[in-house]
């Protein structure tokens, strides 16, 4: 049967990305007789410009009919005067919240190839290989009450909820528990349960659903620690589960292990496996349309849809084998490159992919 993937561009070099990504779906499609179909949408600051909001309803109606959805950035610059209602990020809250997605996968894995890249030493983060499962859909960036509001006194005030109920704990645990059975059975639950008790909630309820897993060793680290921690000594980590404030801040941390942001892609999913893929580097509006983007993080997303949505591990395999195999024969964009290797753009890093996948059929 043949499986449809929702493609959306968004803002920033969200187009460039894409547009490689693209290239190498149409390879699969060629060279390896992969059944999919593809069909764009709006979303984010081009969204709002064209149809007055970030996340159009002939968006959601297309997500919501696909298999799986690609995403490549949104935000500017360009619409941050606009009301919090009708901004780019809504647009990607609205998603989350439309499909349901509460299980975000960020995996921080350094490419041996890009050791160098890293800002810590070598011996700290040659190796690394983690994994973060960031709650997606709750937390204090859903909670309400929030806003800010004037008090009688003329003060303003700002207000934002922290909540997580028990059932939306215990489902992202159950994910996290899951990963780390199919890696090295290590997870490591991330809170701030000393000062927070709604993260005392959190602790509890991931130490419940632990005990259905007795080959997985649990163990519980305050966020500020496990900040520093990342840093200090990043491989004691195998997977790691957290809110989604903690997360968010957490994973970027991690990314930077690996030398560059444009390097890690992203899976967030919901309860049957449903997802959508992204980035996690954004849109960088300063060289968008000049060509520079790193398009690997938006082509390992494309690997990570087969793998989790499609249950193709082999096609997946294949893009990761390709990339490999690019930054094996030397090609750097600007935010990997290091002396000795070769500068290219975005649209030759794409081809270079390309082409080491189409070797693979020959």
């Amino acid at each position: 049967m043949t499986k449809k993937i929702a493609v959306l561009a968004g803002d920033g070099i969200g187009p460039e990305i894409i547009r490689e990504a693209l290239k190498v779906l149409d390879c699969l499609r060629h060279e390896f007789g992969v059944e999919v179909e593809t069909e764009q949408g709006l979303v984010g600051g081009v969204a709002y410009d064209a149809k007055g909001h970030p996340l159009p309803q002939e968006t959601l109606d297309l997500v919501n009919s696909a298999d799986a959805v690609l995403l490549g950035a949104v935000g500017g610059p360009r619409w941050e005067a606009l009301d919090y209602s009708v901004r780019p990020e809504r647009g990607l809250l609205g998603l989350r919240a439309e499909l349901n997605l509460f299980a975000n996968l960020r995996p921080a894995m350094l490419h041996p190839q890009l050791v160098e890249a890293s800002t810590l030493k070598p011996d700290v983060v040659s190796g690394l290989d983690l994994m973060i499962i960031r709650e997606l859909t709750g937390g204090i960036y859903f909670g309400k009450p929030r806003g800010v509001r004037t008090l009688d006194s003329g003060e303003r005030i700002g207000l934002n909820t922290l909540i997580y109920n028990e059932s939306e704990i215990r489902r992202i645990a159950t994910v996290a528990f899951d990963t780390a059975m199919k890696r090295n059975r290590q997870l490591c639950s991330v809170d701030k349960a000393n000062v927070l008790e709604c993260t005392e909630l959190w602790r509890d309820v991931v130490t419940e659903v632990g005990k259905d897993y007795p080959e997985v060793i649990l163990t519980h680290m305050y966020v500020d620690n496990a900040a520093m921690q990342l840093v200090r000594a990043p491989k004691q980590f195998d997977v790691m589960v957290t809110t989604n404030m903690f997360g968010d801040i957490l994973s970027d941390c991690a990314a930077m292990l690996t030398g560059s942001i444009g390097m890690l892609p992203s899976a967030s999913l919901d309860e049957h496996g449903k997802g959508m893929y992204e980035p996690i580097h954004g849109s960088a509006p300063d060289i968008a349309g000049k060509n520079l983007a790193n398009p690997l993080a938006t082509i390992l997303s494309l690997g990570m849809l087969f793998r989790y949505s499609f249950n193709q591990g082999d096609i997946a395999q294949r893009i990761e084998q390709a990339v490999e195999k690019a930054l094996d024969s030397g090609l750097r964009t600007a935010d990997i490159y290091s002396e000795g290797c070769q500068r290219v753009s975005t649209e030759e890093m794409g081809n270079a992919v390309v082409s080491a996948l189409r070797s693979q059929g020959n």
